[in-house]
């Protein structure tokens, strides 16, 4: 989860005076579509209704201060869906992108101002010289659509080839803009600072470089990098409690990784791997070659990892909880391939517990309402947002 999707949202809710507006969306998203189940889970039953339905292969969302949601769809619109779950017509302003393989219309996040600035940020596949590259645009958000857009990002070089782009945005505490990025199937750029393939960067929200990024006046580093040797990270989350970054990332054959990247560190790909290439051929373990910074889990068979919120099961003021209390505290993970959510117990940064929750169907994307129920995005044709309550609440 961006961190401004729960932590902003309940601030700016307080701030904009939205009380009477809020008491009535307390009772949540209007009434359910006919889909609903009970999914019995380690901390008891969870029910699983869908709030949403209608959507081409839904990316990335965002809840609003008024509690509708922002979803980007990855042929390349973005459009609001009420409370009531209707879903608006495709929001003008978006920038055109590349819709070919993996690529395409991808993560949505709120400015930690947007109360007062209505800035939204949007990640895309972008075509340029030499092929397609991720880029970062933000945008006031106006009544139909978006006004004053402006690139604050373009990784280069842009490369041909439809597969991994990552695109994953997340607010850090100090207002600073994570971008996840992935190695675009090349490789060996992923060790080359002179290029962004491969990368998680970090930037300023009006695209300017901090200064205590980690390879500020590196002669030939690219000045936004934050942590390379990645594959491709389409999961990022802040932790609420320390306030640092960790992603997921897809492994080749075998070896998805979680990671709590620090600046600097080097995270290995493609010297290093716990899976194998997809011809079978082996890569180097991780701890033959310890100056690599190594996971924190890694996953064979994979889980395919899209999406990731710290879940603090905490509802905005004003709002009616809708929260799973026995799951505060947890990282939670889409899972495409796995076609669940992957919760995750941590104890500082170690992995003390794991659980599946099947959803039969691959999660795109995973945050918290604020509601505290927790809301996942399906990637299919017919796309859905699916909400996950207690079943005793």
């Amino acid at each position: 989860m961006k961190t401004p999707r729960l932590t902003d949202f309940r601030k700016t809710a307080a701030q904009s005076g939205l009380s009477a507006l809020l008491a009535l969306l307390a009772l949540g998203f209007g009434p359910a579509l006919a889909l609903q189940q009970t999914i019995d889970t380690e901390e008891g039953p969870i029910r699983v209704e869908t709030v949403a339905e209608g959507l081409k292969h839904p990316w990335g969302m965002a809840f609003l201060p008024d509690g509708r949601m922002l979803v980007t769809e990855r042929p390349g619109t973005l459009r609001l869906v009420s409370t009531d779950g209707s879903v608006s017509e495709p929001l003008s302003g978006v920038p055109n992108v590349v819709a070919r393989g993996q690529g395409g219309l991808l993560d949505v996040a709120l400015d930690p101002a947007f109360m007062t600035n209505k800035m939204i940020y949007l990640s895309y596949a972008e075509a340029g010289d030499g092929g397609a590259g991720t880029t970062v645009a933000r945008g006031r958000l106006e009544d139909g659509g978006l006004t004053d857009i402006k690139v604050i990002f373009q990784q280069t070089p842009k490369v041909d080839g439809p597969n991994h782009f990552g695109g994953r945005l997340a607010f850090a505490p100090d207002g600073t803009l994570f971008i996840t990025l992935g190695d675009r199937f090349k490789f060996e750029p992923a060790q080359d600072l002179s290029s962004h393939l491969g990368k998680v960067v970090r930037i300023n929200p009006d695209g300017s470089v901090p200064q205590d990024n980690p390879f500020i006046g590196q002669k030939g580093a690219q000045p936004e990098i934050w942590s390379l040797g990645h594959r491709n990270v389409e999961s990022a989350s802040i932790d609420p409690e320390t306030g640092k970054l960790w992603t997921l990332e897809f492994g080749p054959k075998g070896g998805d990784e979680l990671n709590r990247p620090a600046p600097g560190k080097n995270y290995g790909w493609p010297l290093v791997s716990w899976g194998s290439h997809y011809d079978g051929k082996k890569i180097p373990d991780p701890p033959t070659r310890p100056e690599f910074a190594d996971a924190v889990r890694q996953w064979t068979p994979v889980i395919s990892p899209s999406g990731a919120t710290f879940y603090t099961a905490e509802p905005v003021p004003g709002w009616t909880a809708e929260a799973i209390p026995a799951w505060a505290g947890d990282l939670l993970v889409g899972g495409l391939s796995s076609q669940s959510i992957v919760r995750l117990s941590l104890d500082g940064e170690k992995v003390s517990g794991e659980e599946r929750i099947p959803l039969g169907v691959r999660v795109r994307d995973v945050i918290q309402g604020p509601d505290g129920a927790v809301y996942a995005l399906t990637d299919e044709d017919n796309g859905k947002i699916l909400r996950l309550t207690a079943e005793n609440q």
